[in-house]
């Protein structure tokens, strides 16, 4: 398919669900379980019907939107931009949302690390107003975060960069026009920190939305006195059969995703870890 054709197929696939909000979550196929336990959590706790899509890189591909260079070296991802390592199949497709969405309306991405443990309709309506819109480009948590490892469970590089984890959980204000300067090419062609930092948008922080941190919590980090709404799990995760809980509150949030993990995995739902 070439490069353009690609506006039919979103409109299509914006149109089979008309549904007031629309989650999109990067999808690695080395962890589909997480991706899965992702989704249910979101559902099994949200008041009112919701759109969930995965973020696919082969689909992207085909749907001509992505065409990203990159190596592998060692087993390790290497974008040829900037030669930079990056760790999963979603690192640069998660821009691709204004996109995705017609340039329109508002969208949640969120990594597949994560865990939902509240209603995310409450999301959309705390930062969805009016007002909100006619003036920030998107919401985030401005998390002040450097990883304590060097790796990743899987042994890929931890990559540490600035706004580290900011673009992690993005709400994004899809018709701003700020984003008409993020289009497919620019996706392509620019370097993994400069997507990371929203380079598109002002270098100031205030010209980007703040979301509560937590709606980001992020295991071994976040304050255990603060209740997460949404788990991060940054340091692997309870899917990894190596990953050790650093902190007691991260394993009772583990314990609560191994709960629904179960659930799927008794209704042959998802595939066993």
């Amino acid at each position: 398919m070439e490069r353009g054709h690609w506006l039919p197929l979103c409109n299509y696939f914006m149109a089979t669900k008309k549904l007031p909000f629309t989650v999109y979550i990067g999808f690695d196929p080395r962890e589909e379980t997480a991706y899965d336990v992702c989704k249910f959590s979101i559902e099994r706790t949200a008041s009112e019907p919701i759109r969930i899509l995965p973020i696919k890189r082969p689909t992207m591909e085909r749907m001509g939107l992505y065409y990203r260079q990159f190596d592998i070296v060692d087993d390790q991802f290497i974008d040829s931009k900037d030669g930079r390592p990056f760790s999963t199949d979603f690192s640069f497709t998660r821009f691709l949302v204004p996109a995705l969405n017609m340039y329109e309306g508002w969208a949640l991405y969120m990594d597949s690390d994560m865990y939902m443990r509240t209603d995310i309709i409450e999301l959309f309506e705390d930062y969805t107003t009016q007002e909100y819109s006619d003036f920030y480009p998107l919401f985030c948590v401005q998390h002040d975060y450097a990883p304590k490892d060097t790796h990743k469970m899987d042994g890929k590089l931890q990559e540490n960069y600035f706004r580290k984890n900011w673009s992690s959980f993005v709400l994004w204000n899809c018709g701003h026009p700020a984003h008409q300067k993020l289009t497919v090419n620019e996706i392509n062609s620019n370097s993994g920190s400069w997507l990371h930092k929203f380079g598109w948008l002002s270098d100031k922080a205030s010209d980007i939305g703040k979301i509560t941190e937590d709606w980001n919590w992020l295991d071994n980090h976040s304050s255990e006195d603060l209740e997460a709404r949404n788990v991060h799990f940054t340091t692997g995760g309870p899917w990894f059969k190596d990953w050790q809980c650093r902190r007691a509150i991260d394993g009772q949030y583990a314990a609560e995703w191994n709960m629904d993990y179960s659930y799927l995995l008794l209704h042959g739902l998802t595939n066993e870890i």
